[in-house]
């Protein structure tokens, strides 16, 4: 389910006028009294409130993201690739002759200044920095170029887990990783935001379904801040919990040890809104290589079956609770069986919001 993750969202840009968003606005000691009454009032250390709702992700990269390096035509007509061999796929571009590099845009208006033959490029290459010289091409518009193919943002659609007493969330149970490189990505901040549920595509043997939403990214629309994202998922903290939250109860947090083989639970939102889905974990493995798929399970509600076929794309992060605690959350759908998919356990996302 990860490589898909972000690819069934529409993105809708939305001009609002006074009129249109007066209403909505609440002010500040409202929002801090109904925070409050979910996360503070009603959850202990050892409970938290369960998710099963969708939301809008936005990610930034720490950097720009080399994803490769390609052949530039130059003025001369001649083919070259002025990167090759000294950037590679994974690394992030931090500066540019000294020049901080916060996005796409920074790097290419640093382009169309340069006035030398060479650039300086700091790369952060996994824990370390170096220094690499390029020698820009000049193509036929008068234009320097790299050669090199670079991402700095990532947008989608994902399941919340949990909140916790300290309003801190976790959310799809595993990490986003650039589907070009496939490497985790670094960030440097991110946003989680309100969204709705466009239409349902059902799963089928080879065919993984998934969940359509209408994301507006605006501050308007914006539930809280990402700043963890890991093999575990992602974290951060929930500025407005009220409407994400309404009439849920906290529940009791279940130890890996405690997780039975036998009947559970999901909670996702692919009826207009958050229900309870009968599952059976089939296995539990403590000692998988992969954090994130120690839960085997199989979807058995024959309503969430019909609806979706299964576990399809945007469900990652959905609860599961067993005997009334939450043992954990969906992460991975199998393809070619999707009524049956990975699971996390619950501890293992928690560590991230300690």
């Amino acid at each position: 389910m990860r490589k898909y993750w972000y690819r069934r969202f529409l993105l809708v840009l939305l001009v609002l006028s006074v009129l249109g968003y007066a209403g909505y606005e609440i002010t500040k000691r409202q929002e801090q009294g109904r925070k409050k009454e979910v996360s503070a009032d009603t959850v202990s250390s050892d409970t938290v409130i369960p998710g099963g709702m969708p939301v809008g992700i936005y990610l930034e990269t720490e950097g720009v993201m080399v994803l490769g390096t390609e052949k530039i035509t130059g003025a001369d007509g001649k083919m070259t690739e002025p990167a090759r061999h000294l950037v590679k796929a994974g690394d992030y571009i931090v500066e540019c002759n000294g020049k901080k590099i916060a996005d796409k845009k920074r790097l290419q208006d640093t382009l169309k200044k340069l006035d030398a033959e060479e650039v300086v490029l700091k790369l952060r290459r996994d824990s370390g920095y170096l220094d690499v010289k390029i020698k820009p091409v000049r193509n036929k518009k008068n234009q320097y170029m790299l050669g090199i193919w670079v991402r700095d943002n990532a947008q989608g659609l994902g399941t919340v887990t949990f909140l916790n007493t300290d309003s801190r969330f976790g959310a799809l149970g595993h990490g986003i990783h650039d589907t070009d490189t496939n490497t985790l990505m670094e960030i440097k901040d991110g946003r989680v935001y309100e969204t709705s549920i466009r239409s349902i595509q059902k799963g089928a043997g080879g065919e993984p379904g998934g969940i359509e939403g209408i994301i507006v990214y605006n501050r308007y629309n914006v539930l809280g801040t990402i700043d963890k994202n890991t093999d575990c998922g992602i974290f951060g903290t929930l500025e407005r919990t009220d409407n994400l939250f309404r009439n849920t109860e906290p529940v009791g947090i279940m130890a890996t040890d405690e997780i039975k083989k036998g009947d559970a639970v999901i909670r996702c939102c692919v009826e207009g809104k958050v229900k309870e889905y009968k599952i059976r974990i089939t296995k539990t493995d403590k000692h998988t290589k992969e954090e994130n798929k120690g839960l085997e399970i199989k979807v058995t509600d024959p309503e969430l079956l019909e609806i979706t076929g299964g576990i399809i794309q945007g469900m990652s992060g959905a609860p599961i609770l067993q005997n009334g605690k939450i043992a954990g959350a969906v992460t991975h759908v199998f393809v070619n069986d999707p009524a049956r998919g990975y699971g996390i356990f619950i501890e293992n996302m928690l560590k991230h919001v300690e």
